[in-house]
């Protein structure tokens, strides 16, 4: 049996996916993650416990427990774990992103380096220390601009600053973020610096490929209906097929195959983002991982347009273990998937009209991820969704409407928080 070790920044139902995938193809998975704790049985006793921001630590561990059972290859879910992945899989020899492609992938100030010498389009950028009185810059800059964080994922502490004032705001409201102990928790230089750059007008995609030792095969471009204009930067909807003019998609495929070799990403899934405007194709970033959160339950694939549909978790297993992307496609009909926004800071306490969501034609299935009693905290400070939205149609527009008539079916129940009040004798 085959095994295949894979590390893993979360947990729960994405790891339930890969898991369910790996039994259809009778491959054995093992974990790795920083939160074994929370790992659901039968994985949790056998997962091989790690600390991301301590990666060569991590790499040694990992080697020590599989010496005695050997693995065939590796995979990786999420940001932070990606360059563990590319040293594990250099040090055993497999074919893979090199970890420092994937430490650059990773940190938004590297990316916009190699892109801009690459002659990659990039806005106009700089670097500067969270410490930085934000004072001494506003006056110097142009506007519109963002801030933003190096190494978070997610749009999290991305802000639009239009003059002045609102850049102070921004960059304080940014700074007190990157000094949050969930934040400092991961020990990361990244997060003592704060990236500055000129906004992108535009329409926003995102691209889901494989890179074949160093080809690339797209599995996915995906629209983002909504306008992503700032303050924050919320993504919500995702639908593919593309409705862009077909030269506008090969102008991004290009843009993005160029971009992931001026970074140095040859073997692996990729996530892209880009902006498209009449100046052309601005890739935002190319990670070295696939897609997040729950959102590759929106894509299935099937062999030469024929044949059984396979998940994305399969296709990436299958690919890990050295089978060729190029022979799978998207299949045939639309989808899409709805990250369903947190609307207010609050407590959480339930939802309404699930059932009436579900019953949306087109919709494949609601999945709220939020938990009763749940803090909820919104982008830009958040991490979170309330959960996802499924939908399949003929066309990108029945997807895009049925996605938005489930939403509105849906009713959230969010208490406001209670400050916390000490008394005179604390």
């Amino acid at each position: 049996m085959k095994r295949i070790l894979l590390l893993a920044a979360t947990t729960g139902y994405q790891t339930r996916m890969f898991g369910e995938a790996a039994e259809r193809l009778g491959v054995e998975l093992v974990f790795a993650t920083d939160r074994c704790d929370v790992l659901e049985d039968p994985w949790r006793d056998a997962a091989i416990p790690v600390r991301f921001h301590e990666e060569e630590r991590s790499v040694d561990a990992i080697l020590d427990r599989i010496r005695a059972s050997p693995i065939d290859a590796v995979l990786v879910v999420g940001d932070r774990p990606t360059t563990i992945a590319a040293m594990v899989g250099e040090a055993l020899g497999f074919p893979g992103h090199q970890p420092p492609a994937a430490a650059v992938a990773r940190n938004k100030l590297l990316t916009r380096e190699r892109l801009r010498d690459s002659d990659l389009l990039v806005p106009w950028f700089f670097a500067t220390a969270a410490a930085t009185d934000p004072h001494e810059l506003a006056g110097a800059v142009s506007y519109p601009c963002v801030v933003k964080p190096l190494s978070l994922s997610g749009s999290r502490g991305v802000i639009r600053a239009d003059d002045p004032a609102s850049f102070v705001e921004a960059f304080v409201r940014l700074r007190a973020l990157l000094a949050a102990p969930e934040v400092r928790a991961e020990r990361d230089d990244a997060h003592d610096t704060v990236l500055v750059e000129g906004f992108i007008e535009g329409s926003e995609f995102a691209f889901e490929g494989l890179l074949h030792y160093g080809a690339l095969n797209g599995l996915a471009l995906f629209d983002k209906p909504d306008p992503l204009e700032g303050p924050f930067f919320e993504e919500t909807i995702y639908v593919t097929p593309s409705t862009a003019p077909e030269a506008m998609q090969w102008d991004i495929v290009n843009a993005i195959a160029r971009a992931a070799a001026a970074i140095g990403l040859r073997h692996g899934p990729i996530h892209a983002e880009c902006r498209v405007n009449d100046r052309g194709v601005f890739v935002l970033e190319v990670a070295a991982r696939p897609i997040g959160g729950l959102c590759a339950g929106a894509l299935r694939f099937q062999k030469q347009g024929t044949g059984p549909l396979i998940s994305l978790e399969e296709l990436l297993l299958r690919h890990a273990l050295g089978e060729p992307a190029d022979g799978w496609r998207r299949e045939a009909r639309a989808s899409g998937v709805m990250m369903i926004p947190i609307p207010q800071r609050g407590i959480y306490r339930g939802v309404q009209g699930s059932a009436a969501a579900t019953a949306i034609r087109g919709i494949d299935g609601v999945r709220i991820t939020a938990k009763p009693d749940q803090r909820l905290v919104p982008l830009p400070e958040g991490a979170s969704y309330l959960g996802f939205i499924f939908a399949q149609g003929e066309s990108a527009a029945d997807v895009e409407r049925a996605l938005r008539e489930a939403h509105a079916c849906l009713r959230f129940v969010i208490d406001p928080e209670v400050p916390m009040v000490r008394s005179p004798n604390g």
